[in-house]
């Protein structure tokens, strides 16, 4: 599978290093708006073809899959572009900057027949899977609520602070949050709550979102901008709970029984840099000819929308654009 980058900014470089490690997948271009950076990117990173901006990149028809990775304002815009142009998507977390966006995005990947999915890594990796097992098999006994944090000292970046780029805690951070939520408890959602402190551009600096489910469960998270958090994810059971070491990339799965007594501890298996299981994934659903990946549906994600734009709501942040 060729995949196609279009923006060159430091997640494409995630990117473009992790598909040199992959078998099966290609770097094969690579797109910016400037010709002179998309040459050094594609010499750096031992890339095929480089293209001075994105149309050129997208009309290539040897692209099998395009990786959108500029900033979410532009999510919409050059997703839609590259379905026109015939050609599978894997965009970049958050999706969208709103669920309206999403749909229309979903809409014409659904009506040309091509795959469209969502790069939230957490949904693809093989540690989704360790933590339901346990989950499913009891040993922490029905669920009760799920706490987790994401904080990185990431103020300094233009992007991140930028309303018209759709800055803020919320898509960038409380996005992997909400996501864990969701994995574990579901969308049943009777109430959302949340608070926010804003940086001086007016986006959500550090915020703090509860979500009330309908059978009682609950789901509590905090995200920020200003500092780095120990990023873990605790789900409580009546019978026992598991801490996550890093909800954004879980490094270890503790299991605890009521008393707090280690009961064992899980470790996922290597990984080149986590980013390799969505587009694996991609390369499957493609070859199954499939408009969507299983590990993360098109419902899943108009979801997540959905709950960042009831937060946002009440935030009273509108982005310029919208």
């Amino acid at each position: 599978m060729k995949v196609g980058i279009l923006g060159a900014g430091g997640i494409a470089v995630k990117m473009a290093k992790t598909i040199a490690e992959m078998d099966g997948v290609e770097n094969y271009a690579v797109a910016s708006r400037s010709k002179e950076k998309a040459d050094e990117f594609a010499r750096k990173y031992g890339i095929k073809k480089s293209y001075g901006s994105y149309e050129q990149m997208l009309s290539d028809s040897e692209v099998d899959l395009v990786y959108i990775a500029v900033p979410h304002s532009h999510h919409y815009e050059w997703t839609i572009k590259a379905l026109e142009a015939g050609r599978n998507v894997l965009c970049e977390k958050a999706f969208a900057a709103n669920t309206k966006q999403a749909e229309e995005m979903i809409s014409v990947a659904e009506k040309k027949g091509l795959l469209l999915a969502e790069a939230i890594w957490t949904r693809y990796m093989p540690s989704r899977k360790m933590i339901d097992d346990i989950i499913k098999s009891g040993e922490i006994g029905d669920l009760v609520c799920v706490d987790s944090n994401l904080g990185y000292k990431i103020e300094h970046r233009p992007r991140l602070l930028d309303p018209a780029l759709a800055g803020g805690c919320l898509l960038d951070l409380t996005v992997y949050s909400l996501n864990f939520s969701s994995m574990i408890l579901g969308d049943d959602i009777k109430k959302i709550d949340a608070h926010m402190i804003p940086t001086e551009t007016g986006v959500d600096g550090k915020n703090t979102v509860t979500l009330t489910y309908s059978d009682g469960k609950m789901a509590s998270m905090f995200s920020t901008l200003f500092a780095r958090t120990d990023r873990r994810g605790l789900i409580t059971g009546r019978d026992g709970y598991i801490v996550v070491q890093n909800i954004n990339n879980p490094e270890k799965i503790s299991v605890f029984d009521t008393d707090g007594n280690l009961k064992k501890e899980l470790t996922p298996p290597p990984q080149v840099s986590g980013y390799e299981y969505e587009v694996y994934a991609c390369k499957k659903a493609i070859e199954e000819g499939k408009t969507e990946c299983p590990e993360m549906p098109h419902s899943e994600t108009l979801e997540i929308m959905r709950q960042m734009d009831k937060i946002r709501a009440i935030f009273g942040i509108k982005f310029p654009f919208e």
